[in-house]
Order: structure tokens, then C-alpha cells, then sequence
């Protein structure tokens, strides 16, 4: 590999704005000959060497890029204004729900521009809060986060994992509480697991350690749950379960609250599991189940559809399932008779979306979705309805936590233009109360949230919420920031984002779309949007935009198009499908090279929402719209500002770094086509507040700048 010839940065940005751009000279993305014959057809590679993260040829590409980046953002007059002001929106306290075990309640509480929340403790509600766990210490930088962590089953022990700079590897810690000391356990290369408790220790999963430089990059394989005992050594953890057999399966183990069952679910990809309990109290065996599962019931085999363990009475376990119901319905299996032909139903599918259920008191908390705006019932454990949940208006409910035995329960509530409120639940008598609500320096009074529907291209209605001020004009000329995801079943419900409201405040028009793919309207609903049917969810997104301009509320020279990860690649897909609709483009952390994202680290699960260019019906569906593949030279792109990290390996930087350097190589207009790459950060989860604020300043002068605005500030 020759080294990278880097190009002086000149000219990168004409003081007078949008417009009269001159043109940006790029770093010399070197091109070599690789192709592959995917059935016959040879697909071009020429930036294949990006993919080697340990490379100094790819290191140097990195730097020279987020030079050319800065330098372009350096120039934009307001940039400094936007982060004073992001910096004021951000600055409020922000709380988590408290969860508790034994006598200790746990919460965690922001002050607004911590990099990292803080882990307080008190004993019962009224007792006095203190300081349990402050991950601001992990790091300098604040780069090391809390990912996740349970309490034993009386509040002795508390296991966390951390995150180092947004890697999605963990290590697991324990502290006993009593003292809040800090014992010696520590467990390595785990990700992606529970903590699951069952007397002084705890079930988890793990991969083996990596080779040497393939820590972020290659296949994760082989994963493994394993028992550890607090104290002991990782060495002499006792493995639980393996399936040498099936490098591709995924296990993660949960144990019932009375810790007299394991619980082992099976995965392939994203979506559909197997589930397994074993009796920990004895010797239970399924005959008919023959090794490496023996010693487990076997409650439904793999992979199809969807099983979560609610709670369980004894060997009367309730399930969550889309199992003969695409919308979700709560079901009764005893272990006794686990036969699918013995399953009853406790709570039958709704015209809404099952989206969760907890149980507390004696009652089932049904949380469900209606137009992806959540509602929530409560039914006895028999299936009888009992009330629903009096909430404040339109919004989502979030991080539920209750236990079966306990008479209240906490959960969160946001909605567009409100912050995250904590309320407390008498769960018998249907009283909510707040129990933390922030004040932020925002009036949302101007603000305006609703809901519309548009028809897309196959006639398929689809649901968009809109965020404005009270005043704007329909006169087809307001910046419009549209977001999407579609995929993996994920649902976009109401949420409330400090950076959003920059925009907003500023006379913009927020815009997400339900596209199908999502898990809005079921599994039906997901599944009109992945494999041979993906094209459905651009042509959703695209539909959007389109609605917007015939109803006047914007036109394509103001539309800014954004999403993260599979939004990225919706971002990247429909900026390549129909450039001229759209203004500016920021695919973050995207899935851009269709044809090789299975090849590295945890992308072989996504095979199930998106195919595989290793089926030849699906490799030439991949290849006709992988953004990649699918960028033409002649051809005038939005202004791109693609964003990923060096630390992400959920979607490894090689995505965004291939798609960058073949935009920058085709674009033929003045428009730049730019990437932004972080340095110790991730996929997105654990990002330190400092980086968070950074991000969005950048992200906004990009996307105001390139729409034309004037941003006004206080």
C-alpha cells in the first residue's frame, strides 16, 4: 500500500454562506483493483484497505479527513453560538428511574453537564442519598461508561459492567454494598449479556478473547454463559452452556426472581428466539431433548418468533410472545406440561402492539402502542382487566421497575417538547404521582407536537410526527430536519432530545417518520420492511419528504435527512436513490457496504431483517441499493456530513470510511460531501456528555448552514 498522497486544504469554506461554496479539495483516497464475483458479477472494492482500522495508511486517512472537516465547520460563522446554547439546554438535572433490591433503592442522577450519570443509594424512599458509584472516575476523558449492573437478590452484592470508549466489549465488577467496597472480581470480554443472580454469584455470557488487532473488527463467535461466583478468579468460572456446533447462535442466561430458575434464550439474528428453563432446585430433565440441551425444558424452539418471561408462580411461567399473535400476547406454560398444546392464553393480541409487560402486586402492567404513542392497562394474572394507566398525555413510557412482590412501582415519561419525568405508581389503586421532574431552560409553550399521515408510493398509510413553533408559516420554505429508522423491529415513539430543540427554537420543523421495518404496528409491520421487501422502507422515507413539500411545509432545497446505524443506511440509500429531494444528509455510524457487513463482528445477526450477498436472490437485492455500491459520478449529493467513531464495533468505521472517500470521488457539484470521526467513542451508547454537546454543535452548523439558516440566539 502506498502512503496516502494528502492534498493541502484550500478554499474549503466562501465566508459569504450556503451557496457559493468553493469547491473542497479532499485527501487522496487511494484506489486499488479489488473485485469480487459475487454469482457472476464483479463488484469493485477499491477501498477495501479502509477496512484495516490498524493500519497506518487508515489512521492517516482518518486524520487527514477530520482536518479537511474541522476546517470546513471552523469556518461557519455561528458555531460557537450553537454550543453556548446546546451547552444551556443541556445544563439541567436529569434522573433515572430507582430500582431496588433488599433494603437499598438505587437511581442515578445528572447535573446536567457530568460527562457520566452517577449511581446514588439510599436505604427505603425516605432514606438519605449518597454517592454509590461514580463512573466520572473511570476515566479523564469521561469515555468510560456504566453499561449496565444488578443487585443480588437481597442488595449484598452489585455487579456492574463498564464500556470503555464506546466498545461494546464489557467488564463486570462487583462492590459489596454494606460498605461500598470494591472486591476483586473481575470478568473480561463479555458483551452483550445479563447479570443474572442466583445466591453469591451470577450467570453471564462471554466470547472467547479475540486475536490480536481483531478486537473491534472480527466475527464474534462461540458465545458461551458462564456461573461466577463472587470472589473467585474469571478462571475458575463454571461454564454453564457452549454450542460447538453453532458458532453463529447467541445465548444470554436471566434467573426468576425466587433464583429457583435459569432461563437460557437462543438466537441466530436480531429477531425470534428459543427459550430453555432449568430447574436449579433439582435434577428436572426433558427426555426428548438430547445433548448439548439436556438438563433444560424446552419451552419453544428457535427462531420465528419472539418469547420473554414476564414472571413465574412455581412452574407457572408467564410469556410475552408473538407466537400466533403478530401484535404480541401474554401466555400461561407450566413446566409441567410445557407442550404447546397445553399453552393458555392470559391476555389475548390487541389491535395494539404488546410492547412490554411487569409484574407488581399481583397485576400485569401492559405497555402498549396505538399509532406509536404508548398506553398502559393492568390486568390481573389470571388475564382480568383492571384499570388503565392515567398518563400525563401523548408520550412514551420508559424503564419500568416494579417487582412482583412490591405495591409500587416506578417507570418514566417523556414526550416530545417534556424531559423525562419520574413517576411512582401505587400499582392497586392507579395512583401516579411525580417523583422527580426536571427543570430545564426551555419554554415549550410555543411549541407545537402532531400527528399526520401520508400514503407512500404502494398506498401503505404511514404515520409522522411533526415538532414546530406555534407560528410557522405553510409556505414551503421552513428547514426541515427528517429522521427515520426502519428496522429490527424497532419503534420510534415520542422522545425528547436537548439538541433537537436548537432547531426547532430556531423556526425549524422536526419530522419522524414510522416506516415500516419498525415494530409500530407489529411484526407484520417489520417484516413489510426487511429482505426482499427493504426498498419499502425507503420508499417511505422518501414519501415523507414528499408530503411535506406538497403540504407546504418545506421544498428540497430545505430538507435535511438523518439516522444512525440502519438509519444510516436509510440516509445513505435514499440520498443515492434521489439526490435532488434532499439538501443535506448525515448518515451516523450507517450500514453503507451491503454486501460485506456480515463479515464483521456482530453483523452476521442482521441477516435475518436484511439478507445476505451469500444467497444470489438476495446478493443482487443488496447490490441494488446498498449506498456503497449505489453512488454514480455526474452526480450532484446533498451536503453529506457522515459521522461514525474509531471504537465502534457494532458497525465498523470501514462503512462510513468506504462510503466518504467513493462520495467525495463521485460528487460533481461544490456540495460538500464530508466525515466526521471520533476519536475513543463508539457506537453511541456511553458517550460522555462533553462529546455528546460537541457532536450536536457540529452536526447542527453543518445541517443550518447547508439549509440556509440564520440561527438567532438570546
Amino acid at each position: 500500500m502506498k502512503k496516502i498522497l494528502l492534498i493541502a486544504v484550500m478554499g474549503i469554506l466562501s465566508a459569504s454562506g450556503f451557496g457559493q461554496q468553493e469547491k473542497i479539495n479532499y485527501p487522496a483516497s487511494e484506489k486499488t483493483g479489488i473485485t469480487d464475483n459475487y454469482f457472476g458479477v464483479q463488484v469493485a472494492d477499491p477501498y477495501r484497505w479502509l477496512e484495516d482500522d490498524n493500519s497506518a495508511e487508515t489512521a492517516a486517512w482518518v486524520k487527514a479527513q477530520n482536518e479537511v472537516t474541522d476546517a470546513f465547520l471552523g469556518k461557519i460563522p455561528f458555531r460557537n453560538d450553537i454550543r453556548k446554547r446546546l451547552t444551556e439546554l443541556w445544563n439541567f438535572p436529569r434522573y433515572g428511574v430507582p430500582f431496588h433490591k433488599g433494603k437499598y433503592y438505587f437511581y442515578t442522577r445528572n447535573n446536567g453537564t457530568q460527562n457520566q450519570s452517577v449511581l446514588f443509594i439510599q436505604e427505603g424512599l425516605t432514606g438519605e442519598p449518597k454517592v454509590f458509584l461514580d463512573p466520572n472516575k473511570f476515566s479523564t476523558d469521561g469515555t468510560t461508561a456504566l453499561a449496565s449492573w444488578s443487585a443480588s437478590r437481597d442488595g449484598s452484592y452489585f455487579a456492574y459492567a463498564i464500556a470503555k470508549a464506546g466498545s461494546d466489549w464489557n467488564e463486570i465488577y462487583v462492590i459489596e454494598t454494606a460498605t461500598g467496597r470494591q472486591l476483586s472480581d473481575k470478568l473480561e470480554w463479555v458483551k452483550f449479556s445479563d447479570i443474572a443472580w442466583e445466591g453469591k454469584g451470577f450467570y453471564y455470557s462471554r466470547y472467547d478473547k479475540p486475536g490480536e488487532g481483531g478486537e473491534l473488527s472480527s466475527r464474534n463467535e462461540f458465545k458461551k454463559v458462564y456461573y461466577h461466583r463472587v470472589g473467585d478468579p474469571q478462571t475458575s468460572d463454571r461454564l454453564v452452556y457452549e454450542n460447538r456446533a453453532k458458532p453463529l447462535y447467541g445465548y444470554s442466561a436471566q434467573t426468576t426472581t425466587d433464583e429457583k430458575f435459569l432461563l437460557m434464550f437462543e438466537t441466530e439474528s436480531t429477531s425470534g428466539n428459543a427459550l430453555y428453563i432449568k430447574d436449579l432446585t433439582g435434577l428436572t430433565v426433558n427426555s426428548d431433548i438430547p445433548s448439548p440441551y439436556s438438563g433444560f425444558i424446552r419451552i419453544a424452539e428457535g427462531f420465528s418468533f419472539d418469547y420473554e418471561v414476564i414472571t413465574n408462580d412455581g412452574k407457572d411461567f408467564i410469556i410475552r410472545t408473538n407466537d400466533g399473535a403478530p401484535r404480541y400476547r401474554l401466555i400461561s406454560v407450566n413446566l409441567d406440561k410445557p407442550g404447546r398444546e397445553n399453552w393458555k392464553t392470559i391476555v389475548p393480541e390487541k389491535d395494539e402492539v404488546l410492547k412490554s409487560a411487569h409484574a407488581a402486586a399481583g397485576i400485569l402492567i401492559c405497555q402498549y402502542m396505538k399509532d406509536a404513542t404508548d398506553k398502559a392497562y393492568a390486568f390481573g394474572l389470571d388475564g382480568s382487566f383492571k384499570y388503565e394507566l392515567t398518563l400525563p398525555g401523548p408520550g412514551t413510557i420508559s424503564d419500568f421497575e416494579s417487582t412482583r412482590e412490591d405495591g409500587d412501582a416506578f417507570y418514566s415519561f417523556t414526550s416530545f417538547t417534556s424531559p423525562s419525568t419520574i413517576y411512582k405508581l401505587e400499582v392497586k389503586s392507579n395512583k401516579s404521582a411525580v417523583y422527580h421532574k426536571p427543570e430545564i431552560n426551555f419554554d415549550a409553550s410555543g411549541f407545537v407536537s402532531e400527528q399526520v399521515f401520508y400514503t407512500s408510493k404502494d398506498g401503505t398509510r404511514v404515520p409522522m410526527f411533526l415538532v414546530h413553533r406555534a407560528d410557522i408559516k405553510l409556505n414551503g420554505n421552513n428547514p426541515v430536519y427528517l429522521y427515520g429508522y426502519g428496522g429490527f423491529n424497532v419503534s420510534l415513539t415520542p422522545n425528547f432530545s436537548v439538541s433537537r430543540l436548537l432547531f426547532i427554537e430556531n423556526g425549524g420543523v422536526f419530522a419522524m417518520a414510522n416506516l415500516r421495518g419498525g415494530g409500530e404496528y407489529g411484526e407484520e409491520w417489520h417484516r413489510a420492511g426487511t429482505k426482499l421487501q427493504k426498498q419499502n422502507v425507503f420508499d417511505d422515507f422518501i414519501a415523507a419528504a414528499e408530503y411535506l413539500i406538497a403540504s407546504k411545509y418545506t421544498n428540497p432545497s430545505k430538507i435535511a435527512i438523518a439516522g444512525g446505524s440502519n438509519g444510516g443506511l436509510l440516509v445513505g440509500a435514499c440520498m443515492a436513490q434521489r439526490p435532488e429531494l434532499f439538501a443535506v444528509a448525515l448518515p451516523a455510524v450507517g450500514v453503507m457496504d451491503m454486501l460485506r457487513f456480515h463479515k464483521f463482528t456482530i453483523g452476521w445477526a442482521w441477516t435475518e431483517d436484511y439478507g445476505s450477498s451469500d444467497n444470489e436472490d438476495e446478493f443482487r437485492y443488496l447490490l441494488g441499493y446498498s449506498p456503497l455500491h449505489n453512488l454514480k459520478a455526474g452526480t450532484c449529493y446533498p451536503a453529506t456530513l457522515v459521522t461514525t467513531a474509531d471504537h465502534d464495533d457494532r458497525v465498523v468505521p470501514a462503512h462510513s470510511f468506504k462510503f466518504a472517500a467513493t462520495l467525495q470521488e463521485k460528487q460533481s457539484c461544490n456540495h460538500p460531501a464530508l466525515i466526521r470521526i471520533e476519536t475513543n467513542a463508539g457506537h453511541g451508547a456511553g458517550k460522555p456528555v462533553s462529546k455528546m454537546i460537541d457532536e450536536a454543535t457540529d452536526l447542527w452548523s453543518f445541517t443550518m448552514y447547508n439549509l440556509g439558516m440564520t440561527p438567532a440566539f438570546k
